[in-house]
């Protein structure tokens, strides 16, 4: 009985170079060795679900995302962690350190988790919308309040934290006395304790530098937990170092996350996890760069976020027209994910086209079969050329994932498929190999790697669903705010174009389309 034939991708592997990512702890791009071979760890900082994601928040996502993908296609299994941050975000203002699912709950008039629910559903519906896939686990903040106590009291046991009034401090003075304090970061601790401003109601702290493991709850908060110093909450570094080493051990291969996350966050992260185990937490740590907007980082204390939902239906000033996931998406992946990514409705229209003509290209290379009549022979030159155009598809990947260069090397081939299509070029201008790897870039790289998907536009009987469902219930949260002129305007501009609502005798609300 004769041996089953190998993947193809196992059989391409045998001529890649190896992956080197860009390891952020020591600034320079490293061979990628996993700690068990043949699997992979990675942890990935997740959303605070506080409010409705936008689009500086997609360019991580997406980009662990493609991570993600390229890892299995590589043959690891891959266990993919990313958290879902509903407690304990906050920034230490005052004594009541007030966390922002609580903050905003109380915006909004629901509760908490009502609250941590809503947005919750909203962010995973948008990952499906961009085509990203589902981490292996999702653990949230508060199903893991047990695991964060017991650290910290671990933390304390090993005298790198104390308790003020119900509030436990992590000692960061004495860490540095000991430890590499700023080793991610590339801060001093020396500078920062003279730079950083005092904040009212923070004299429980020793220094100034130092950070809440666990905070008291005053009376009004409303999300409390019992804990061996009373009843409170839990900082908001503690709940990655917990929730990673339960699901991924003491110390595991990758840690992913916008480079804002850089300090404080990883920073006390690695604090933390090195009191508590006696270990580097992770070995690679990766950090995407941020989305501008004018050169401006992308975020709400700067008042310039577009909410992912306002991307989709154009609902928002900055927005010449709505924008598809897949063209985002592209947006995204046509700047390498440690790069600068501008946003500009000139830049979005571009992608828009440049997606638009490459996944035309590669529904044209589908349709073709390779026959090796008419023709005049194997151009040398073309063959070779179109050859190394896919070959260095695995190139740029294994280069810190640079899918930058891959959307560039498919451009190259796209005047190519179209000229095959059009006669100008005849099939057997290129052998019957290379006509297949040009196949298989274009599965394996666009689809199944870059993750572009068929845009989900027309079809009678489903028109954009999940958009239509998304603004259908805005129409509802402003009918309850007795905003009618925000309800009628989402009526009639869907009537519009061709697409009626109706208010049915239950309460829910059904479409037609005109």
């Amino acid at each position: 009985m004769s041996a089953p034939a190998r993947p193809d991708y196992i059989c391409h592997l045998q001529h890649m170079s190896e992956l080197k990512i860009y390891n952020s702890l020591h600034r320079q791009k490293e061979v990628f060795t996993p700690l068990h071979p043949g699997h992979v760890g990675m942890y990935v900082c997740g959303p605070t679900v506080s409010g409705e994601s936008h689009l500086g928040h997609a360019r991580p996502y997406i980009t662990f995302d493609v991570v993600f993908r390229y890892l299995k296609y590589l043959g690891y299994k891959v266990r993919y962690v990313r958290n879902i941050t509903d407690a304990g975000h906050f920034e230490e203002e005052g004594r009541a350190a007030e966390d922002k699912i609580s903050k905003f709950a109380i915006l909004e008039k629901l509760e908490p988790m009502e609250l941590v629910q809503k947005y919750t559903n909203l962010y995973h519906w948008a990952m499906l919308q961009f085509g990203c896939q589902e981490p292996s686990i999702e653990p949230t903040a508060t199903g893991h309040i047990i695991e964060q106590i017991e650290m910290i009291k671990t933390i304390m046991e090993k005298g790198y934290a104390y308790e003020v009034d119900g509030s436990v401090y992590f000692d960061v003075k004495k860490y540095a006395a000991n430890y590499d304090y700023g080793i991610l970061s590339g801060r001093v601790l020396e500078d920062m304790l003279e730079t950083t401003r005092e904040l009212e109601g923070q004299d429980d702290k020793h220094n100034k530098a130092d950070f809440a493991l666990w905070k008291k709850a005053p009376p009004e908060h409303l999300m409390r937990w019992p804990s061996p110093w009373g009843e409170g909450f839990p900082g908001w570094h503690i709940e990655c170092s917990a929730m990673s080493a339960k699901y991924l051990g003491a110390q595991f291969d990758i840690h992913g996350g916008g480079m804002d996350l850089q300090f404080p966050h990883h920073e006390c992260e690695i604090a933390q996890s090195e009191v508590a185990h006696g270990d580097m937490m992770a070995r690679y740590w990766m950090h995407n760069n941020m989305i501008t907007i004018n050169g401006r980082k992308m975020g709400k204390a700067y008042g310039n976020t577009i909410k992912l939902t306002e991307m989709f239906t154009g609902e928002n000033p900055q927005l010449d027209k709505p924008y598809s996931p897949m063209t985002i998406r592209f947006f995204v992946l046509q700047t390498h994910y440690r790069g600068t990514l501008d946003f500009s409705n000139e830049a979005l229209q571009a992608a828009e086209k440049g997606l638009q003509r490459l996944w035309a290209a590669y529904e044209t290379l589908q349709k073709l079969t390779y026959t090796s009549a008419n023709g005049q022979g194997i151009n040398e030159e073309l063959d070779k050329q179109v050859r190394q155009w896919c070959q260095e598809c695995p190139e740029f990947m294994n280069d810190d994932f640079n899918t930058a260069k891959v959307l560039a090397n498919l451009f190259e081939l796209t005047p190519v498929i179209n000229s095959l299509k059009g006669g100008q070029i005849k099939m057997n201008e290129i052998s019957e190999d290379t006509f297949q790897l040009l196949l298989q870039t274009w599965n394996t790289y666009l689809v199944n790697i870059l993750g572009i998907q068929q845009e989900s536009i027309a079809g009678e009987d489903n028109k954009l669903d999940g958009v239509l469902q998304m603004l259908i219930e805005m129409r509802k949260e402003a009918k309850s705010r007795k905003d009618y002129a925000t309800s009628d305007k989402i009526r009639n501009e869907l009537l519009s174009v061709g697409i009626q609502l109706k208010d049915e005798k239950d309460g829910t609300v059904s479409y037609s389309l005109q």
